[in-house]
């Protein structure tokens, strides 16, 4: 047998395997091909005593009362139980089933919908059939895998018994649907777009780097699909959304992983102020309908979702620095500034190589980490997002906001930059900022200018990661616990 498993001992895999010689020899097939249900677990819990249904699912408890016996079977919307007696199987059947069935084995009932004399809906079982042998046990007494490690790896007996896991996961992808079905819903259109691309940009972060055999060729996976997106409406798509997978080649923590899931939008003719009130629509919709309420909690924090505060960027930082944020243009003077102002040590700030992650680095520990309740931040400095379009009345500004809440960010959007002389100005500051080091910096993309220089509407554009919103919606502590199969060393 692969893999390992030390709640399993050589004697209880021997007597498994003999259970199913047993089932073998009876049957003729241990593991079978297919089942006829007549109703999921979750839809045969609304229907009326005295209903005949045929159910599957995985065995989770197994109570033997002599002639009398009562289990639980489980799928990912539930469980439910069943009662069976020796006067209503046949002593046969009865007996077979006590002696070759285990918790974690796959059975199909047959029975009608009653409940006990304590008022728990439960199967009366008129005939049973053995689906499938589970050869390990499941995690000692079904009180289920408390190491987080464990856990992670075999996330798949995390889900079977710990509830809290199963309805996070669950959750999460519901929540995505639904996701889905609001975009559709307001006319946006579901594309897809190059997940190994040429050039790593679309953000501010160090990619991944991969070779492509055929065409010898190093390519990156992405990591943000903005500048496809981008060319799509360029092209004449009127409102496009992606959920897309991204790669950024960073720091791992609680709070970060290198894969990871955004929904990036993208709408023509609108500005960033049309596309904050969608998103503020979009979050309280979603939070609606998975939760009930806009008032929620996260790790014992309370949230209200039924507003949110507006902050503006730079006068929050300005009142931090005691100066304008938008006058900054030199590096060196900036890290020496910030030390002799006793906001950082010189040596956490020696890997900051430019203006933009320098100034980001100060935002996200002083400002975005004491910001709980759900905030728009607005009015960003130029040289921080190299696709946004600046403003109109202050070219050192651009139309740019974030939404956060808990001290995390939700999602960044912005009036796009469709101007293709201020385009490549600003990739051009950004080649510099690569220059003197900065890993992060945007790379320039010339085809994504190319196509601009062909004309864009006016755009504006999101992204909003799944996995963050998801932890803080189903209060889950990391991000790890909100992704069904999390990256293990």
């Amino acid at each position: 047998m692969a893999g390992n498993n030390t709640n399993m001992s050589t004697n209880e895999l021997e007597a498994r395997l003999q259970k199913a010689e047993n089932i073998k020899q009876r049957d003729g097939v241990v593991w079978k091909d297919r089942f006829e249900r007549t109703h999921t677990i979750a839809a045969a819990r609304g229907l009326a005593d005295e209903t005949p249904v045929v159910l599957a699912g995985r065995v989770t408890a197994l109570r033997w009362l002599g002639k009398l016996m009562f289990g639980r079977i489980y799928d990912i919307e539930g469980e439910i139980q069943f009662s069976m007696s020796r006067e209503e199987l046949g002593e046969e059947n009865y007996k077979f089933m006590k002696a070759n069935v285990d918790l974690g084995d796959f059975i199909g009932i047959t029975g009608v919908i009653y409940h006990t004399t304590a008022g728990e809906l439960t199967v009366r079982v008129s005939n049973y059939t053995i689906l499938s042998k589970a050869l390990r046990p499941l995690p000692e007494k079904f009180h289920g895998l408390t190491d987080t490690e464990t856990r992670y790896r075999q996330r798949y007996l995390d889900i079977i018994s710990n509830p809290e896991t199963r309805n996070a996961l669950l959750g999460r992808f519901k929540m995505t649907q639904t996701w889905r079905e609001f975009m559709n819903n307001h006319g946006f259109l579901e594309i897809e777009t190059p997940i190994m691309q040429n050039v790593a940009s679309g953000a501010a972060a160090k990619p991944f780097k991969t070779h492509h055999n055929a065409l010898d060729a190093d390519f990156y996976l992405r990591i943000s699909p903005e500048l496809f997106l981008k060319q799509a409406i360029g092209a004449g798509f009127d409102k496009v959304y992606e959920v897309a997978k991204d790669f950024r080649n960073e720091g791992m923590d609680a709070m970060h992983l290198q894969e990871f899931t955004m929904v990036e939008w993208y709408a023509a003719y609108w500005d960033f102020k049309d596309n904050m009130k969608f998103t503020w629509e979009l979050v309280q919709h979603l939070i609606k309908t998975m939760r009930g309420s806009l008032q929620i909690e996260r790790q014992g924090v309370k949230l209200d979702f039924s507003s949110y505060e507006l902050i503006d960027y730079t006068a929050k930082m300005n009142e931090l620095f005691g100066c304008d944020i938008l006058e900054f243009d030199d590096v060196d003077k900036l890290r020496k500034q910030l030390v002799e102002q006793g906001m950082f040590p010189a040596s956490e700030l020696e890997d900051l190589k430019s203006i933009p992650t320098l100034v980001d680095y100060v935002y996200k520990r002083k400002i975005r980490v004491n910001i709980i309740q759900p905030a728009f931040l607005y009015n960003y400095p130029t040289y921080m997002v190299p696709l946004a379009r600046h403003n109109d009345k202050n070219d050192r500004c651009i139309d740019m906001f974030q939404l956060v809440a808990v001290g995390a960010e939700l999602c960044k959007g912005y009036s796009e930059l469709v101007n293709p002389i201020q385009q490549l100005k600003s990739f051009e500051y950004q080649a510099k900022n690569i220059e003197h080091g900065d890993e992060e910096a945007f790379n320039p993309d010339n085809d994504f200018v190319r196509a601009m220089e062909h004309g864009f509407p006016p755009i504006s554009g999101v992204g909003m990661g799944i996995d963050i919103l998801a932890n803080i919606v189903f209060d889950q502590p990391t991000l790890r616990d909100v992704i069904l199969f999390p990256m293990m060393k």
